[in-house]
């Protein structure tokens, strides 16, 4: 009886690491975006790209919880630091990911504060590449690796080097980023620091990766966003973050 259950909790363990990693992540988050109302966080790249990856801890882990874990089970002993340094390489992808993500952000900001009608077509353009994106062979060939990672857990275990588990983390963060780039440039559009945009994101993420019809759900979501790309011409609030007249929405100060 006690070895059974071990040999349940065993498996559970990495992914339950993950997920209070996530939940903290959340936990800092929804602090942080409260703390705002006293001040606008500061603009500077450092301080974003710190947010960010805090943020997309928050939004990713989750969904990628039962692929460290089955990486972790790979081996049969020092399964924590495994899936530690395992998770450490696919967040670094995320951060790194942060620079773009900053680019646009800023960029976009600087365009609705030159020409305040702009914002609404920046964000029908947001909409219609994000929801374009959802609907090509890239992101179904980068969704199938994300969903089907067996054969990938496979070539990580052979490896080798000090380095290895943050390699085959960052590997499989590459092909979780080539798959939700388009989901998190939504963000632009909603606010950066919009915690009902981030938990939809979250929910659409995980769906796509883990549910059976995952594939069904990222063509459907992409369906929606050139809806949206659509709908937000007439209907501007619907992208508050470039339409709100609000840049603590996106994260960053008002520009000078």
């Amino acid at each position: 009886m006690t070895r059974t259950s071990t040999t349940i909790r065993r498996p559970a363990a990495p992914a339950g690491l993950l997920l209070l990693m996530a939940a903290a992540a959340w936990t800092w988050t929804a602090l942080h975006r409260a703390g705002m109302g006293s001040g606008p966080m500061a603009g500077d790249l450092p301080v974003f790209l710190g947010t960010w990856t805090v943020m997309m801890a928050a939004m990713m882990l989750p969904a990628t919880a039962p692929v460290a874990s089955l990486y972790a089970r790979t081996a049969p002993e020092r399964r924590t630091p495994r899936v530690i340094a395992f998770t450490a390489g696919y967040v670094l992808v995320w951060a790194a990911a942060g620079l773009p993500a900053y680019a646009a952000v800023r960029g976009a900001a600087h365009v609705t504060a030159a020409h305040p009608t702009a914002g609404t077509a920046v964000a029908a353009a947001v909409f219609a590449v994000a929801g374009a994106y959802q609907l090509t062979g890239l992101k179904d060939f980068c969704l199938a690796k994300c969903r089907s990672p067996i054969g990938m857990l496979l070539r990580y275990a052979s490896y080798r080097g000090p380095a290895r588990h943050v390699r085959a983390g960052a590997r499989h963060g590459a092909f979780c980023l080539g798959c939700c780039w388009s989901l998190m440039l939504l963000l632009v559009a909603f606010g950066v620091m919009n915690l009902w945009a981030m938990a939809g994101l979250a929910a659409v993420v995980t769906a796509e990766k883990r549910l059976p019809r995952g594939r069904l759900i990222a063509r459907g979501t992409g369906l929606a966003s050139l809806v949206l790309a659509v709908v937000v011409l007439w209907v501007p609030s619907l992208a508050p973050g470039l339409t709100g007249g609000d840049m603590t929405e996106m994260g960053l100060p008002p520009l000078r």
